[in-house]
């Protein structure tokens, strides 16, 4: 099928790879001309054969609302747009009543994977109508790893970013509590090899992971965290989660405390933050502050 990729930073531009080598036909843009395939959302629309599927990969709140502003004028009933980015789920039923009332349809897209999806697949979580969703299986076919799992109708429209909010949720608890973990190991006298520690756990425990595995190269390239300074940003969906627990009356302990750790390694230089820092760049490509 044909593609109209928009947005080719970190993931897009790895996304467009893996869906070419399953053998589909993607057209990119971005504002940065050597990235781009094509140099306007005009042209992008333009050589695409009806009906359009046009995937949004830009950051979400002004730019995507802009992107998708644009898509409305241009595309034409039956076409749809997925917005893959890290929007929040309540745009998402904004941008769908808005494309409904032209005839466009809409899916919501929550993507993991980060900087290994090309090799490795990335797991997807969408939302929206049946008839739309179909529309665009043979993508989410590419792109998802292979095997039975990694892929989800999720529900309707907002399903597939809350799903995805949910999941970063627990992600920044599960590395709050690695690097708790590791800040302990690392004060006390008698363990005197933290690194090689976190390694051992990679087989035969209950707290082996993916993000152990990342966190076990952080430490490879650089044992004690020394060159990162302990301080973490946070892409907003660890926020949406707490408020969405809070409106529905949802205790969340463990995820909201990590949130407000993060908080904490804007005041001062947090051990536990170097390693949520050495986290998020392994898997994310998420940029670093050196000392």
């Amino acid at each position: 099928m044909e593609l109209g990729l928009v947005g080719l930073g970190k993931m897009g531009g790895n996304m467009r790879e893996r869906i070419r080598r399953a053998g589909h036909t993607v057209l990119g843009y971005d504002r940065n001309p050597d990235l781009a395939d094509v140099h306007s959302l005009e042209e992008l629309v333009g050589k695409l054969s009806g009906p359009r599927v046009i995937w949004v990969m830009v950051p979400a709140g002004e730019a995507t609302q802009t992107t998708i502003d644009r898509l409305a004028e241009l595309l034409e009933p039956g076409d749809v747009v997925v917005d893959g980015g890290n929007s929040r789920w309540t745009d998402d039923e904004r941008h769908a009543e808005e494309l409904a009332a032209k005839g466009i349809g809409f899916v919501d897209c929550g993507v993991s994977g980060g900087v290994w999806g090309l090799e490795n697949g990335y797991a997807l979580m969408y939302g929206g109508d049946t008839e739309n969703v179909a529309k665009v299986q043979p993508v989410f076919d590419a792109l998802k790893p292979e095997g039975d799992f990694g892929s989800v109708h999720a529900g309707k429209v907002g399903a597939g970013h809350f799903a995805k909010m949910v999941h970063n949720g627990i992600e920044y608890a599960m590395m709050q509590a690695y690097a708790e973990g590791w800040e302990l190991l690392e004060k006390v006298d008698s363990v005197t090899d933290v690194r090689e520690v976190f390694r051992s756990w990679q087989e035969g425990t209950v707290i082996r992971s993916w993000l152990l595995d990342l966190a076990v190269n952080a430490l490879d390239e650089d044992e004690h965290l020394d060159e990162l300074r302990g301080y973490a940003q946070d892409s907003g969906e660890g926020r949406w989660t707490v408020e969405a627990a809070i409106d529905n009356a949802v205790p969340l302990p463990a995820i909201t405390a990590s949130l407000f750790a993060r908080f904490a390694s804007r005041q001062e230089d947090s051990p536990q933050m170097k390693m949520i820092a050495a986290l998020r760049n392994q898997f994310g490509g998420h940029a670093v502050e050196k000392k």
